[in-house]
């Protein structure tokens, strides 16, 4: 294990090149998290119902999320340990095991997210069973991390690049195609219980606790100085949150143009309706995003499985029994014809729920001396982390008080 601050020797020569490009690249692995179906359907569902006055909920999301990721990537860059690893260091059996089972129901509500958008990208194009498409895009997701063991971290990094390219170019062809945005608000307001709950899903949405998990482990790895190592997180960050705050202003801006006013929220609804009022290009693009999104974020998502098992249990699972226990909530409740729009903004509510503890340890790690060394975080980042923290676990405080006061 590497001390903080240590400094692994970068090749030299013609590899050097090399290894530069493949410093640029974990965090739009970790930003697939930021574009998954979860947030196709908070998004949307924002848009069609609030028109614009939610898009200031998903700036400052994104907005946040830059520094969030930048802490995780430096954490594993600094330590050379993953985020879960350092934290089981510092927790005795019982917290271990404790922390363990919350964050390992987060990853299933963060699976249900992505096998459920999957699911109905298949049903939509090909007619397969819903519970029929989870088996088959678990099945897909797994096939991709054994190709993972193949072609290595850097052949994974790009397929997500490709991935998350493409679940981009799918939304920002609807909105190219759809009506020109109009009164576009950005004044902060939450009117009613519906948009805290939307706001709250797209927080979920957008600040995952599984990319904070998964983003420190894919640095621990990385050559050259510390500064140099710091530097390459810092710009790999800013690209990745740029492409995915792209994406996740489009997915609103569809929602608030081509679909406003829609109130049936059934994906396959959704997709008609883009098909009336924009055309069939934007229904197959709205589509073929979705699966994407869908077959990409489960991937993550079992790679951040791995990390967090690995860490926290300090020992491994093989990926079919991990895949079978967070397979099947998603398959009984597609079997029960459990709407699924509901699905993926509630499981995004349940990941808000969850983002505090992850966001915690990561802002007093980070701000810890013992643990990074001349890294430590400065006072700025550490009081802008801590603001980041406290937002959240506010609206989620919000998000729970509303029904006991009425509002």
């Amino acid at each position: 294990m590497r001390r903080a601050g240590s400094r692994p020797r970068a090749p030299h020569g013609p590899g050097a090149a090399g290894s530069r490009l493949l410093r640029l690249g974990p965090a739009f692995v970790a930003a697939i998290a930021y574009v998954d179906p979860g947030n196709i359907a908070t998004n949307t569902t924002a848009g069609s119902r609030y028109g614009f006055a939610l898009l200031w909920v998903v700036l400052l999301a994104v907005t946040a999320a830059g520094p969030v990721q930048y802490l995780s990537a430096k954490l594993g860059a600094v330590t050379g340990q993953s985020m879960a690893l350092v934290l089981s260091t510092r927790l005795g059996r019982p917290g271990r095991i404790l922390y363990w089972l919350q964050a390992e129901g987060v990853a299933i509500a963060t699976d249900l997210a992505e096998v459920v958008g999957a699911s109905i990208a298949l049903h939509l194009l090909f007619g397969v069973p819903l519970w029929c498409g989870a088996i088959v895009t678990a099945a897909v997701g797994a096939t991709l991390m054994a190709l993972r063991d193949r072609v290595g971290e850097r052949g994974f990094q790009l397929a997500m690049l490709l991935g998350l390219a493409l679940i981009g170019a799918g939304f920002i062809l609807g909105v190219l195609l759809g009506p020109t945005p109009a009164g576009l608000d950005l004044r902060p307001q939450l009117r009613d219980q519906q948009m805290v709950l939307l706001a709250t899903g797209i927080v979920g949405a957008t600040v995952m606790p599984h990319a904070i998990y998964l983003h420190s482990a894919l640095t621990t790895s990385q050559l050259g100085s510390i500064r140099r190592r710091l530097r390459d997180n810092r710009l790999d960050v800013t690209l990745a949150m740029l492409v995915a705050g792209t994406v996740n202003v489009s997915m609103l801006v569809l929602g608030a143009t081509a679909l406003r006013g829609h109130r049936d929220e059934d994906f396959g609804a959704l997709a008609h309706a883009l098909a009336d009022r924009v055309g069939d290009g934007a229904r197959i693009g709205f589509i073929l995003a979705l699966l994407v999104s869908g077959v990409t974020s489960t991937a993550v998502g079992i790679r951040s499985g791995e990390v967090v098992m690995a860490g926290l249990l300090r020992r491994r699972v093989p990926m079919l029994v991990r895949r079978v226990v967070v397979l099947i909530p998603a398959v009984v409740l597609l079997a029960c014809e459990v709407p699924a729009v509901d699905l993926l903004v509630w499981s995004q509510v349940a990941l808000a729920l969850g983002l505090p503890l992850a966001l915690i340890p990561l802002v007093l790690l980070t701000s810890s001396a013992s643990v990074m060394g001349e890294q430590v975080n400065r006072r700025a980042m550490t009081v802008v982390c801590w603001t980041i923290t406290s937002a959240v676990v506010a609206l989620d405080v919000a998000l729970l008080a509303i029904p006991l006061v009425g509002v």
